[in-house]
């Protein structure tokens, strides 16, 4: 049976990509994008089978209009795919008030606006499947992508508690966590900080840390997201690419023995 599939940020990228994938199987989709003439490819190509929204997840109520448009349109939605974010590159201490205020808005706000917009429909229907895009930039962190980082990291707290709070009603959650790929998201979508010079040893060193393999290939993401839509029990957290998983692991155990190291300094200060 073919899903109801509601997807932001579909102009480009990971959205488009995995907005043809479901198409191109027989799932109805739903895309959302800034600007409605970036999606009319797949519109010439799929017809009636997408349906193309005009959505900056930015405006609350418009997120929560859109969403309404699905469901009036489709009559039930079945998966959600929060994809809609871009990056800013720049050291914290470069970051203007309007540059953090914008990737917060975007990244975290659009996806809870969104969110909450959908779980009362998934909640009626007695179930549905709410996936988050997020990044393994969320479970740990790299310089010169400190307001990124933080706005994921955000982005998994909220999405880990509202799987306990929805499991009750056959909603399930999934994090999507990419390591780098080769989308606009580095190039393009992506916003630059005025660069201060004391930071350039700290830029240079981690743009020199990146090769060609670091990045994976966007188009092989579209299998691993029709397994994760497919499954009956799809993880709370799922990485993607190769170099996501090394890290994770190597920066989690470095967490735990430090905090072992001070387990007893820490357990004195509870007091009793």
């Amino acid at each position: 049976m073919s899903k109801i599939i509601f997807i932001t940020g579909a102009s480009r990228g990971f959205g488009k990509l995995w907005a043809k994938a479901l198409l191109e199987r027989g799932d109805k989709v739903a895309a959302s994008a800034r600007n409605l003439e970036d999606l009319n490819d797949l519109v010439s190509e799929y017809g009636s089978s997408i349906l193309p929204i005009k959505l900056n997840v930015d405006d609350k109520d418009a997120c929560f209009a859109a969403v309404k448009q699905v469901k009036d349109h489709f009559g039930r939605i079945d998966v959600l795919i929060n994809n809609a974010g871009f990056g800013l590159f720049g050291a914290i201490e470069e970051t203007t008030e309007a540059q953090a205020r914008a990737q917060m808005e975007t990244n975290f706000f659009g996806l809870l606006w969104v969110t909450q917009a959908i779980v009362p429909i998934m909640r009626e229907q007695k179930g549905g499947h709410i996936i988050q895009v997020s990044s393994f930039l969320g479970l740990v962190t790299l310089p010169v992508l400190g307001l990124y980082n933080a706005s994921k990291y955000a982005v998994n707290g909220l999405s880990e508690t509202l799987a306990t709070e929805v499991a009750g009603f056959g909603i399930k959650i999934s994090l999507i966590e990419p390591n780098g790929f080769s989308t606009d998201w580095s190039g393009a979508s992506a916003v630059q900080t005025e660069p201060n010079e004391a930071y350039t040893a700290v830029k240079t060193a981690f743009f020199e840390g990146s090769t060609p393999d670091t990045w994976g290939k966007p188009e092989a993401t579209a299998p691993a997201i029709l397994e994760l839509i497919d499954a009956e029990n799809p993880p709370l957290h799922f990485l993607l690419g190769k170099v996501a998983y090394p890290f994770v692991k190597q920066v989690y155990e470095a967490r735990l023995t430090e905090m072992e190291e001070w387990k007893e300094t820490s357990a004195a200060a509870h007091g009793h």
